[in-house]
């Protein structure tokens, strides 16, 4: 991690055009600002989970830094198209209704090459969800910003990969084990996280927070991004992960039914919407 990094005031602020701003994706920019900044406390339960190992911890820390810089760079975007957001408010609301349990010393996916895999899902959505708002907006500052958080999160999957694969030379997980754990992470994106992250970037200061709700609105501006390339992209991540071969007719036939169930989540959540 120690290559020349983007900087956020290097970036294009001075070609920020109002003009072809997605008002639709504005309180994703929000949420999303909110669980990038929030790394560090991911990166203290990496650390403890992986006591022995400074070679990761340090790699752990490197990977925060950026994703800490990935929130930064969405919210000054996001305060930027409406002076009215604080997002270092968000930040605090966010934080005091949702906490990464830390005081862990073992991984929570049953081993350490478990971890590295959920890891991977994580860095495989997040690649894949940039790719897919940058290529779907006109705004030049976001369409950048989306650009370089979308090609750092396909380098920390890279990175978590290979240290699963020096994990799984010691542990020994088959391919259905790892599996199970990468689908299980997965679901995860079901959970409070994201929800909960929209809620306290866009709601009212006396709303109270209903997970279906929150979810709902997150799904429904969300899943309308993707496109078909996104998806193959992201399925071919996690069979390399699982240790399953990309770009076979099983990974195809995969792809094509986690296109035809965001597609069709998409639909159905718009039509709700009129």
């Amino acid at each position: 991690m120690a290559r020349a990094h983007w900087r956020i005031d290097e970036l294009p602020w001075d070609r920020f055009d109002a003009s072809k701003v997605d008002p639709d994706l504005v309180p994703l920019i929000k949420a999303a600002a909110l669980v990038e900044f929030n790394a560090d406390d991911y990166t203290a339960y990496l650390c403890n989970v992986f006591n022995d190992d400074p070679e990761f911890q340090e790699a752990a820390h490197g990977w925060s830094v950026e994703e800490v810089q990935h929130g930064e760079a969405l919210g000054r975007w996001a305060e930027l198209v409406d002076p009215t957001f604080d997002f270092r408010a968000a930040v605090e609301r966010f934080r005091a209704g949702y906490r990464v349990p830390i005081d862990l010393d073992a991984s929570v996916r049953g081993s350490r090459t478990g971890e590295m895999i959920a890891r991977c899902m994580v860095e495989t959505g997040t690649s894949s969800y940039y790719a897919a708002i940058g290529d779907s907006t006109d705004e030049p500052v976001l369409k950048e910003i989306c650009r370089n958080i979308a090609a750092d999160e396909l380098r920390h999957y890279k990175i978590f990969y290979t240290y699963a694969k020096k994990y799984l030379d010691r542990e020994g997980l088959n391919k259905v084990q790892r599996l199970k754990v990468a689908l299980s992470r997965i679901g995860e994106s079901e959970d409070d996280e994201l929800a909960y992250a929209y809620y306290a970037a866009n709601a009212p200061a006396d709303a109270v927070y209903e997970h279906k709700l929150y979810n709902a609105a997150y799904k429904r501006r969300a899943f309308g991004r993707y496109r078909r390339k996104h998806v193959d992209r992201a399925i071919a991540m996690v069979f390399k992960a699982c240790g399953l071969k990309p770009h076979t007719r099983l990974c195809q036939v995969a792809s094509s039914g986690a296109w035809w169930f965001i597609d069709r989540q998409a639909r159905k959540l718009a039509a709700q919407a009129v």
